[in-house]
């Protein structure tokens, strides 16, 4: 008799669970009870709406003076021919240019990026070679100097950097269009085709 009373309860125990389970079964077309939802859906206040909360009676609150954004750090120099050499003489290019086939992974990617960057802003103007002889100068405009030239070939990679951010002549800045990284990349890409010319120059003059 006991057994029988045993089994009976454990047979109701199931029965219930598994109306429970069936019964509780989650239906996505029915949302759930939700306790205190004021906390899940706070009612938010508009960018440009009065807000009470500040002292300023504004929403949209100004940075904290001094406040510089993720990747934007300040570059400490004015768009002159003086500040340009200064720039060449103090900033240096944080991405090293690979020697021989020692290059690694991050520099072959930087590289790569580089040409990426090149074909993408440069070449209109300067060139596939950096011979100044882009679409844009063989339809009339003004050609820029040669990239392969001694000027080009000596100027250090902060004033190129300086250039490239802040224009020089007829070049325009790229600031606003290419990152600080992919200026820095472009420069790393333009000191690999010097060091390719310099080496066919040098095979040429060999007898």
């Amino acid at each position: 008799m006991r057994r029988t009373h045993l089994n009976i309860a454990l047979f109701a125990g199931i029965v219930v669970t598994v109306a429970m389970t069936v019964s509780m079964r989650r239906d996505p077309t029915r949302p759930n009870y939700m306790f205190l939802p004021e906390m899940v859906y706070s009612v938010a206040y508009d960018a440009f709406a009065p807000n009470p909360v500040f002292a300023d009676g504004q929403t949209l609150q100004a940075p904290v003076p001094g406040t510089i954004a993720r990747g934007a750090l300040p570059l400490r120099y004015a768009a002159t021919p003086e500040d340009a050499l200064r720039a060449g003489e103090e900033l240096a290019n944080p991405f090293a240019l690979p020697a021989g086939d020692d290059a690694d992974d991050e520099s072959r990617h930087n590289l790569e990026r580089g040409d990426q960057v090149y074909r993408s802003f440069c070449i209109p103007c300067h060139g596939p070679t950096g011979n100044g002889d882009g679409p844009v100068a063989l339809r009339g405009y003004p050609p820029p100097p040669s990239l392969l030239a001694e000027h080009a070939v000596h100027m250090k990679d902060g004033q190129m950097f300086h250039v490239l951010t802040y224009g020089q002549g007829n070049m325009a800045s790229y600031a606003a269009q290419v990152s600080p990284e992919d200026r820095w990349n472009a420069v790393l890409h333009v000191r690999a085709m010097q060091q390719r010319a310099a080496a066919r120059s040098n095979e040429e003059a060999q007898p």
